[in-house]
């Protein structure tokens, strides 16, 4: 019997950074529904001089070889602004992708898990890839579709895996998907014409000439929104400025609707394009024929489905019937625009699993929830 040898070590330099980024690429080959990600896009997000997330956190990332072949990769990761907000000594880990082989699992998350341990975290919880405002849980159900924009796939045998590791469920968030090129159901299309009917109701789309108000608008009903939320953390203004850089080329104006009531910005919802769709069949490769198709379907192509990114409504209105208006008023203005373009589904995601309120006017316009993602925590003392 041939003994193998895994060891997992740091990434350290551009080359490493390469093969962390590459690792999934040969996992997930014979995988119809992985979505290979951009590679410039990947490396753009570890990069501690582009992505913001590095102005608040640490992070280490690390490489399992077998062999010496790369084989699976994790991060470990301190957010300082999770432990000002919950002061809990949780440090987050993410980006695992491993063969199956649990003794590969465990030797990555060991060391996360050590790294963290030696920082002072007493509770390691993940994947979250960088941070729950990026790609958030493990996808342990609902493998059989590929993932919509900027959310997560996996393999069946991942969760188990981590599970014998010592991990159990800290909560799970939703996927829902909606096909649907039709009215809205006919008690939503009362509510949905009784609230637009208001004098006090306004809902408009962004103006991309003002995109640094609007974006403060969208930020402000985000965090007032989503403040008693499980694991919240607000977006820092570098966030949500890159955010902003990123919408000014992905999105029209439509994409984005703010409800006003009576003169107060009071509600908002975000969809984006469903990029995975133009993306799957370039390997993770910009090469000068890539760039060519990418843009072309960006410039020319209405998207067959989007995401709803991000909606919320000011805490002052939740529970009530006019908060329930609200909600529906955004999410109609972004689904109209997008049926009227020929688009013909889309993905509300995500939705944690106890947030009913949310959760019951999105199952009342006909969306199924279709992939469930899980978080995982464990103690380290």
């Amino acid at each position: 019997m041939v003994e193998t040898s895994i060891k997992v070590r740091p990434v350290l330099g551009q080359q490493d950074r390469d093969l962390f980024i590459s690792v999934p690429f040969a996992i997930y080959k014979d995988d119809p529904n992985w979505v290979p990600p951009l590679k410039i896009e990947r490396m753009i997000h570890l990069s501690p001089s582009s992505n913001p997330f590095f102005q608040h956190a640490e992070v280490q990332l690390f490489i399992a070889e077998k062999d010496g072949v790369p084989v699976g990769r994790i991060s470990a990761q301190i957010n300082r602004l999770h432990l000002q907000r919950y002061g809990d000594e949780t440090g987050h880990f993410g980006f695992i992708e491993a063969p199956d082989d649990p003794e590969v699992f465990q030797a990555l998350l060991e060391m996360a898990e050590n790294w963290l341990r030696a920082r002072g975290m007493k509770r390691v919880m993940g994947p979250f890839s960088f941070s729950i405002n990026d790609e958030t849980g493990l996808l342990i159900s609902g493998f059989d579709r590929p993932p919509n924009m900027m959310m997560g796939h996996a393999l069946p045998y991942y969760a188990g895996h981590i599970e014998t590791a010592g991990y159990t469920k800290a909560k799970d968030v939703i996927a829902y998907f909606l096909n649907d090129t039709g009215a809205l159901p006919r008690p939503m299309k009362a509510a949905y014409e009784r609230a637009i009917r208001s004098p006090l109701l306004k809902v408009r789309p962004i103006n991309k000439r003002q995109l640094e108000s609007e974006l403060d608008i969208i930020l402000s009903i985000h965090t007032d929104a989503w403040s008693d939320n499980w694991g919240f953390v607000p977006f820092t203004p570098a966030e949500i400025k890159d955010l902003g850089s990123n919408l000014k080329w992905l999105i029209k104006e439509d994409y984005v609707a703010i409800a006003e009531y009576d003169g107060e910005p009071a509600a908002m919802a975000v969809s984006l394009p469903n990029i995975n769709e133009w993306i799957k069949d370039l390997d993770g490769k910009l090469t000068p024929l890539g760039v060519s198709k990418l843009l072309w379907r960006l410039g020319t192509q209405v998207p067959r489905s989007i995401r709803l990114v991000l909606m919320g409504v000011r805490k002052r209105f939740h529970g009530s019937l006019l908060g329930s208006s609200l909600a529906l008023s955004v999410i109609e203005r972004v689904r109209s625009y997008h049926i009227r373009r020929g688009t013909v589904s889309g993905e509300l995601s995500w939705v944690l699993e106890d947030n009913y309120p949310v959760r019951h006017i999105i199952e009342a316009l006909g969306a199924d929830p279709y992939k469930f993602y899980r978080v995982y925590q464990k103690d380290l003392v």
